[in-house]
């Protein structure tokens, strides 16, 4: 089960209290206070995991807390520091308050800490209150109390091109040709329910993060289908392969579904249709694919791309275009290929 939105309750600990203590050795009756400060709480701290693909432990265990300080004790001892709560998140994960609806946070770079909640402070022991009209001290100071919330983790994919496209366009059969991830690949309607990316890897150390958006339909926008609620995972991707059956296998019309598309990203929002993108034409081992082909490029004045996935032709122009066209400088640099989700 795919989780990329679930609501949780987190606390920090609580400080240690301070201790009220006097020195009392052997010939030294009188010692004066001793009372040594409690320890801090323990914090709440997000960390980014690349082993982590969305937010199902945090669905099955929603409540987290971390330790509390240890209280102060005699001969100046200090409690000790409550151990922090440290849970792993995967990367794009969103952290928003749900009594002020404010995002908190968002945990993007690998191996990133973000404390969310801090502990509470410990207390004073009565060795701070000591001077030279009140010798002997009782007062102490409580520890504060940590910091507590609800909020709402929601994860926004991270990937540099999002493949979007009507179910049975061959989304999950192309990113499954491009990268080694693995996704449900089958001939009805809707096999891809879960997003999944994958790593394009090329010369030179390069690499791109492909995301394969579960099919859209027309109304997706408005929650019809699977809704509107994978669209956000391509939100980050800076840009997009619109993939097309232009086979018109199913009785689709490939012009119609790319104009549906286009609507779709526009109703959702967010700068999904000013991103920019490439048309990849599926399918071209089928008979109607040429016909359609042309009357598309009559229709609509786009870049289009011919492939195959099941034969393998043109996917080797196709990645030679993305890391044309949408690659980063910075990915270009020598470096350990990142590993892919399942």
């Amino acid at each position: 089960m795919f989780v990329d939105e679930v609501e949780v309750i987190w606390k920090a600990g609580h400080g240690g209290n301070g201790c009220c203590s006097f020195y009392r050795g052997k010939y030294i009756p009188m010692g004066g206070p001793d009372g040594g400060d409690g320890g801090k709480g323990g914090d709440v701290i997000l960390v980014c995991s690349p082993h982590v693909n969305d937010l199902q432990d945090f669905s099955y265990k929603p409540h987290a807390e971390a330790q509390n300080g240890q209280n102060g004790m005699g001969s100046d001892c200090y409690g000790r520091g409550g151990e922090d709560c440290i849970l792993s998140v995967p990367p794009g994960t969103q952290v928003w308050d749900i009594a002020t609806q404010r995002l908190v946070t968002e945990v993007l770079e690998v191996n990133s800490r973000v404390v969310i909640l801090k502990g509470g402070k410990g207390g004073l022991g009565n060795l701070h209150f000591k001077n030279s009209v009140n010798r002997a001290p009782r007062q102490t100071t409580p520890g504060e109390p940590g910091e507590e919330g609800r909020f709402k983790l929601v994860l926004k994919t991270i990937a540099d091109v999002g493949l979007v496209g009507f179910p049975n366009a061959g989304k999950s059969s192309l990113i499954s040709c491009l990268t080694r991830a693995q996704p449900k690949v089958a001939h009805y309607p809707f096999t891809t329910i879960n997003p999944s990316v994958g790593v394009l890897t090329g010369s030179h150390y390069r690499y791109l993060f492909l995301a394969d958006i579960p099919g859209l339909i027309e109304g997706a926008s408005h929650n019809k289908g699977l809704g509107y609620q994978f669209l956000r995972h391509i939100e980050r991707c800076q840009a997009l392969v619109m993939l097309l059956d232009m086979a018109g296998s199913e009785a689709r019309n490939p012009i119609d579904d790319f104009k549906i598309l286009r609507k779709e990203l526009m109703c959702y929002g967010k700068n999904l249709a000013d991103k920019p993108f490439i048309v990849v034409a599926n399918k071209l081992d089928l008979p109607d694919f040429e016909a359609n082909l042309a009357a598309f490029k009559r229709a609509v004045k786009v870049e289009v791309l011919p492939i195959s996935c099941k034969t393998g032709e043109g996917l080797t122009e196709l990645k030679d275009y993305l890391f044309q066209h949408f690659m980063s400088h910075s990915k270009a640099q020598p470096e350990e290929v990142p590993a892919e989700n399942p």
